[in-house]
């Protein structure tokens, strides 16, 4: 048997792909749009508005948790993260039973249904039947407007908000807008301060399994992507990429006063 591990990993990845989006590059872009739509004003380099954004951001923090420290921006998002002090069921309800057995599964852990490839657990039989597209690689569910490709019809369907700009979820705390139910949720950790995503080695959280993979790299040392050009390997493709402009010379980055990249 494979180690499920960096299976797990790869499915939650995939998923993540999709739904997650940057909390502060998204805001950012926000704050920007809304200061360029001033066109008297002379705009901002990025780095002033990141600056003036993130000092903003932080100062409307004022609720501190007595357990942790941590600041939150409202009472209420106070009282929902200390839940994860408390060890406080979520209270969710259910029209019917068997809806309220299968969601306690998150609760208690339980994932009676195993791949057997790489003895990965979910919790149900649709999400173990989802991650086989991971070893068979077929993946049927093609967008029409760009051609890529999906193993399920629920990814697909959640890949099109993309090229629609559909965002109906709605965060009840701050109003941000997302486009699939699961971005909401995984949104929803900032607020409560959860973190369930945790690493096995050195029992490290994380809000995210896109962070907890690149953290596993400072265990395993691994470095998959090499520079074509100087042969220098890096432990995250993002890495490599940034790490190549240094080669072909591109400068993304441009300061609005001066011109300077």
């Amino acid at each position: 048997m494979r180690d499920p591990e960096p299976c797990r990993i790869k499915h939650t990845q995939e998923l993540t792909e999709l739904m997650e989006e940057s909390e502060e590059s998204e805001e950012l872009s926000e704050v920007e749009e809304k200061h360029h739509a001033k066109p008297r004003d002379k705009p901002l380099s990025r780095s002033k508005t990141k600056n003036t954004f993130l000092k903003k951001r932080r100062a409307k923090k004022s609720f501190t948790c007595t357990q942790c420290g941590k600041s939150l921006s409202s009472k209420q998002n106070l009282e929902l993260h200390m839940r994860v002090h408390t060890g406080e069921k979520c209270a969710k309800s259910f029209t019917q039973k068997i809806h309220l057995r299968q969601h306690m599964m998150i609760h208690t852990g339980e994932k009676p249904f195993m791949c057997d490839q790489c003895e990965m657990r979910f919790s149900n039989q649709q999400r173990l039947k989802i991650h086989t597209g991971v070893h068979t690689g077929v993946k049927p569910f093609i967008c029409d407007q760009c051609g890529k490709s999906f193993a399920d019809s629920a990814y697909l369907k959640i890949h099109m908000k993309t090229h629609t700009g559909e965002k109906p979820f709605v965060c009840d705390q701050c109003e941000k807008r997302f486009s699939a139910k699961t971005s909401l949720r995984l949104h929803m950790w900032i607020h409560t301060g959860e973190k369930p995503f945790a690493c096995d080695q050195c029992d490290k959280t994380f809000s995210c399994a896109s962070n907890l993979k690149k953290h596993l790299t400072v265990h395993t040392k691994e470095k998959p992507h090499s520079c074509s050009v100087c042969g220098k390997s890096f432990s995250l493709l993002q890495s490599l990429q940034k790490h190549e402009k240094i080669h072909t010379g591109v400068r993304e980055y441009m300061c609005f006063e001066c011109d300077k990249t």
